[in-house]
């Protein structure tokens, strides 16, 4: 499963596009708006007639928690609930003109570790929902190893945190339970400090939580908290991740989605985007990962627990500073993904020389595959030698195959014998020799 975080507004927006299906008998108001400033904000207003009428709550939508802790949560100006439009406006207007420090680690109320610095650029504008503490609750649920879980506290915040094990009842689930199996499950595990009068409806609200957590393909998904009132349920926080091997089917029921760079990260490049947008329109992998795209050695590795292998080999062998990428490509990629692949590594590693004049290195690796074609993925990297031979042989690329797989004899013949009519240095080797091999010969060599 590869998970990709998506905003909170977006984790909103597809609960709410489906919230008849899971929950037919709460409601949701589902106001929530995002904005990158307070212009955009008082425009909103004008078709959202709720942010003039309602007191309002603002906050950073940069995928990352303690917000409350940080000091960036609006929702009071004077006293809890009594923001209106224009000073939220002017508090985002406040908070994205200049850097902020987020502190991602609190020893209590005290700030921990180093904080990371970036600008706030995308905020979510909400009404106040007035509530007793008694009314939050925590809900979660995520993939742990063959098992889906499902994660359920009487007590919801910032705090939940703390006290795990006495607060947070866990429930296990085979891919293999069925729907009454599920709901019973939740039924008998609803936690014991839930409100007499709320037992029932948390136990629907859960079992209905859960099925979109499955069925929309959530790799994870959190809400902290929730507030239930009778049969009303306000969402005031939310932290969700996607299951990105699905989005090619799941383009109507997840909408237009943002997958963006978090708080403190670098921008992703123009080719990271390419390969994410690709990606998401397969049922294989691409993954990159772009560490130091003027560093020395490259891999185009076949399966992400190769990936990782590989990564790992490099950093042992010639140091963490040699290593220019890390990625993936697996799960039967087609010869023109595999040809789109394989030249955008071709594209990043011909742009310049090495600074000290050493040959590059391509290590075009992988583990023995269970069903992909390794002849056909083949046939995709020798059309992106045929078409940066030129720029390989001026900049000085030397290449080391190990593969092995469906047709792997067949796949290693033809990227040989192509390599050698182009004149490209290459070294080929099957399942025979050791997966890491190759690293080692690269180094040495």
């Amino acid at each position: 499963m590869a998970q990709k975080a998506i905003r909170e507004y977006d984790a909103k927006s597809i609960l709410a596009k489906h919230w008849d299906k899971y929950f037919p008998n709460f409601t949701y108001a589902y106001e929530t708006v995002m904005v990158q400033n307070g212009a955009e904000l008082r425009e909103a207003a004008k078709t959202s007639a709720w942010l003039n009428e309602k007191t309002l709550v603002a906050k950073p939508d940069m995928l990352f928690g303690k917000r409350g802790k940080n000091g960036l949560v609006l929702f009071k100006d004077t006293k809890p609930g009594d923001v209106k439009l224009e000073k939220a406006a002017s508090w985002i207007d406040e908070k994205s003109s200049s850097k902020q420090e987020v502190y991602f680690e609190f020893d209590g109320d005290t700030p921990a570790g180093t904080p990371s610095v970036d600008m706030l650029t995308h905020f979510v504008v909400e009404p106040f929902t007035p509530h007793e503490q008694a009314e939050e609750y925590y809900i979660s649920a995520t993939c742990v190893g063959d098992d889906d879980m499902l994660y359920m506290s009487a007590e919801g915040g910032m705090e939940v945190e703390e006290g795990w094990e006495e607060k947070v009842t866990e429930v296990a689930f085979k891919i293999t339970d069925t729907e009454d199996q599920i709901a019973s499950k939740i039924k008998a595990n609803v936690p014991a400090d839930v409100a007499d009068k709320d037992k029932e409806a948390f136990a629907e609200f859960a079992i209905g939580f859960f099925k979109a957590y499955r069925e929309l393909n959530f790799a994870y998904l959190e809400i902290n908290p929730f507030v239930m009132q009778g049969n009303k349920i306000e969402l005031l926080d939310m932290v969700a991740k996607l299951d990105d091997t699905a989005g090619f089917m799941m383009v109507d029921q997840w909408g237009d989605v943002e997958y963006p760079t978090a708080f403190g990260m670098e921008e992703k490049s123009p080719e990271v985007l390419a390969v994410e947008e690709a990606d998401a329109k397969t049922g294989a992998s691409l993954k990159l990962t772009l560490l130091k795209p003027e560093a020395r050695i490259w891999t185009m590795v076949a399966g992400g627990g190769a990936s990782v292998v590989y990564a790992d080999t490099i950093a042992d062998l010639a140091g963490i500073e040699d290593l220019a990428n890390y990625g993936e490509y697996s799960g039967g990629p087609t010869t023109g993904e595999t040809k789109f692949y394989a030249e955008t590594l071709l594209d990043l590693m011909t742009r310049e020389k090495d600074p000290q004049g050493r040959d590059k290195i391509l290590i075009i690796g992988g583990a023995i595959a269970n069903f992909t074609d390794v002849a056909k993925t083949f046939t995709g990297i020798i059309q992106a030698f045929e078409a940066y031979q030129d720029k390989m042989k001026e900049v000085g690329i030397k290449i080391y195959v190990r593969r092995g797989g469906p047709n792997y004899e067949k796949g290693l013949k033809d990227i040989k014998e192509a390599a050698d009519r182009m004149g490209i240095w290459i070294d080929v080797y099957g399942p025979e020799t050791h997966v890491t091999d190759i690293v080692r010969m690269a180094v040495e060599a």
